[in-house]
């Protein structure tokens, strides 16, 4: 038979299902074929290129994301308040932690939590924000509301609608996500100080002569080094990080391995969970209270969701699965081998399995590992914070950036200190392990709690994920971390009112602050000047219009701030090109540069509207003179943009526009914002006399919001306005 060698028609459908030369379907043309061939060959790189950049990536997060979760082996059977612990104790304390660690870490965090982003970002706050744009239930003023707001009402669940009608459910969830908030940065605090004190508590085994003191004295200088190098930034270190933590992922699980291998080679007939009953059923509540010290062990698994900013889902999936996950099992097994047969050594249980041989090079390894920990965490805080002042709900603090290819990568000066501050007072005040470990769990397994709770909701009112699964999740979920909950609670007095106090305080300055400012807006909107009385106030003879632009800030969108009428009658002037900018803060991580910057004509000759749109994770990195040149570009681009080309009055109209823009420009820029404040009269109630009263102290302290876009000081001026409370 001879080969048909004829091109196939459009219409033939090439299809070689065998592969052999019986086949009755048509051979490709050889030129086709090699298109084909050329087409898999891409399709292959491009996904080995997408599989190197995951590994890669992969790599990085040992450095960043997982240094709390993989050093928790230094602290968690310190912490554990064991008493003549036999052979089936340790078994059903390993089984705990195996199946915590599998359950919270493998299942819930790094394969459902994972995939609750908000636009890439991760976090309790993320979940917040996410459940306000797709549901609109926050009670953020309307500046906040974010880019591509969901309003679909068609198809509301009965939970969604339970909370667009309830102010308090909503003033609740509100307050959940801050403490979910203040309990991370509660976590940057109490992780620099239980890693650093742990690693260093090293020294004491082979120098028995070194105190407690002195070791609680040189953690204490290990980390006032740390806060003091934050100000150049993490890049210029951060190569050294994933090394550091790479050794130690995989150092520890050896050492466990050597551990098993001698002291107990059955160890993993504890992965049976009916351990777990026998544990409970023998020890009762004193079993029960050991859950405080057992929940350390899944410390910072909240990284993996919390950074999904810094990395993509799938490599933070394949760095946990693969060496996250089997080093802490396999080095939790050596640990509880080795105490099997040296039950009295939990107080020290992780420098007391170590073989002499390698003590110090994993006493190194150790101590440079709670550092790059430490760093993570401290990191993490100056992000929420930076989330948290863009937002409003925190006083406005410096915030630099320390990169200038990471827009993530912040510092803040008086975060950093006060973070500084209360680590060393930690450390010295309460130098026993035990009572910061206590601290430590409560943070843990409070931010576990909140996460799980927002998640179900997620699942609910966006996922619409079936009743069936919502259900198993959340009584598994809920009912594991309220019982981890119940345990720490135990433990208040015995330092777990440390994380309440910090907690507590930074609720009541968010709370404080969050309410002064919603207060203003809503003065600003019920007194708000309307373009129409603006045009009033201008057709008054004694007012003038003087040359120069001038940069007018309003919190309002819709009309102009009540400063606007006392600075006229006062000033009995306004500028001849005038710019009422509002900065509009989005429940959105970034905004797109094209719709930065967003400008509005007004009917008055001279006078526009510019709103300056910003997500939570973007920079506000306008220097003075480039702001400006970018809202003139904008604002060239609008007037053309709106002009009739069929129309010569029109023409003449835009150029003159133009001509005038670039006129005032010449004659000076003025950057004109107010400088309020409350007047708490004897009508206020007693709750508006305290909190404004708080958040006026606050006002008075905090960073103007101008400096954030680099306004020279010589182009601002502040007009002072009293509020009635």
């Amino acid at each position: 038979m001879m080969e048909n060698h004829q091109h196939p028609s459009s219409n033939d459908v090439v299809v070689n299902v065998n592969g052999d030369s019986d086949s009755d379907a048509r051979r490709l043309h050889p030129t086709d074929h090699a298109v084909s061939s050329q087409l898999q060959q891409q399709r292959r790189v491009q996904e080995g290129n997408e599989r190197r950049k995951s590994l890669v990536l992969a790599y990085k997060t040992l450095g960043v994301v997982f240094g709390g979760l993989v050093t928790s082996p230094l602290y968690v059977y310190p912490s554990m308040p064991l008493k003549s612990p036999t052979e089936d104790d340790y078994l059903g304390i390993y089984s705990i932690m195996f199946w915590t660690l599998t359950l919270i870490g493998v299942v819930k965090y790094a394969n459902v939590a994972i995939r609750a982003d908000d636009h890439g970002e991760g976090g309790t706050f993320a979940l917040y924000s996410l459940l306000c744009r797709h549901v609109n239930i926050g009670i953020l003023p309307p500046k906040h509301v974010g880019l591509n707001t969901t309003k679909d009402v068609q198809k509301r669940t009965l939970l969604a609608k339970f909370f667009q009608t309830s102010l308090v459910a909503r003033r609740l969830l509100l307050f959940v996500a801050m403490l979910g908030t203040c309990m991370l940065i509660g976590d940057g605090i109490l992780t620099p100080a239980i890693s650093v004190l742990s690693a260093m508590d090293g020294l004491r085994a082979p120098f028995p002569s070194v105190s407690k003191s002195l070791v609680e004295a040189l953690s204490a200088v290990v980390l006032i080094v740390l806060f003091l190098l934050q100000k150049f930034g993490t890049s210029r270190v951060s190569f050294l990080f994933s090394p550091i933590m790479g050794a130690w992922t995989l150092s520890t699980p050896l050492v466990g391995v050597y551990s098993i291998i001698h002291h107990y080679p059955s160890i993993f007939k504890a992965l049976s969970p009916h351990y777990i009953f026998h544990f409970f059923w023998r020890n009762g509540k004193s079993g029960w209270l050991l859950l405080g010290g057992t929940v350390l062990c899944i410390t910072g698994s909240e990284a993996m969701f919390a950074d999904l900013g810094h990395f993509n889902p799938k490599s933070i999936q394949i760095a946990f699965l693969f060496t996250i996950y089997p080093s802490l099992v396999l080095t939790y097994a050596g640990q509880t081998a080795y105490l099997i047969k040296h039950p009295n050594d939990h107080d020290d249980g992780f420098y007391k399995f170590i073989p002499t041989s390698v003590y110090w090079p994993i006493f190194v390894i150790a101590t440079s590992a709670a550092v790059v920990a430490s760093q993570s965490l401290i990191s993490a805080t100056f992000s929420v914070i930076k989330q948290s002042v863009v937002l409003d709900y925190f006083p406005r603090v410096k915030v630099v950036h320390t990169s200038k290819s990471k827009e993530g990568e912040v510092y803040s000066p008086e975060v950093n200190y006060i973070l500084m501050v209360l680590c060393v007072a930690v450390i010295l005040i309460f130098g026993d392990g035990k009572d910061i470990g206590n601290a430590f769990g409560v943070v843990v397994s409070l931010v576990m709690l909140i996460t799980t709770i927002l998640l179900t909701l997620v699942m609910i009112m966006i996922w619409r994920t079936p009743a069936v699964l919502v259900c198993l999740y959340f009584v598994v979920f809920f009912v594991m971390e309220g019982i981890y909950v119940s345990a720490v609670f135990t433990k208040f007095a015995e330092g777990g009112w440390i994380p309440f106090a910090i907690s507590f305080i930074l609720a009541f300055i968010m709370f404080g602050w969050f309410y002064g400012r919603q207060k203003k807006t809503d003065y600003e909107l019920t007194h708000k000047i309307t373009f129409e009385r603006l045009e009033e106030l201008l057709a008054d003879r004694s007012v003038n219009r003087v040359p120069g632009l001038c940069f007018f800030y309003t919190n309002i969108q819709d009309g102009l701030t009540p400063i606007l009428g006392h600075y006229i009658k006062n000033m009995k002037s306004l500028h001849k090109v005038t710019v009422f900018t509002t900065l509009r803060y989005l429940l959105v991580p970034k905004v797109a540069p094209q719709d930065r910057i967003v400008i509005k004509k007004s009917n008055l000759k001279g006078v526009y509207c510019c709103m300056i749109q910003y997500g939570y994770a973007d920079a506000l990195n306008l220097e003075g003179d480039h702001f400006v040149d970018q809202v003139i570009s904008s604002l060239a681009k609008h007037i053309q943009k709106h002009q009739s080309p069929e129309n010569l009055s029109d023409s003449e109209e835009t150029e003159e526009e133009a001509s005038n823009l670039e006129e005032a420009r010449v004659a000076g820029v003025v950057h004109v914002r107010g400088k309020t404040r409350f007047y708490i009269g004897q009508n206020c109630s007693w709750f508006d006399k305290f909190v404004l009263s708080f958040y006026e102290v606050m006002h008075n302290n905090c960073r103007s919001g101008l400096p954030a876009l680099g306004i020279p000081p010589q182009q601002r001026i502040e007009v002072g306005m009293l509020y009635e409370a």
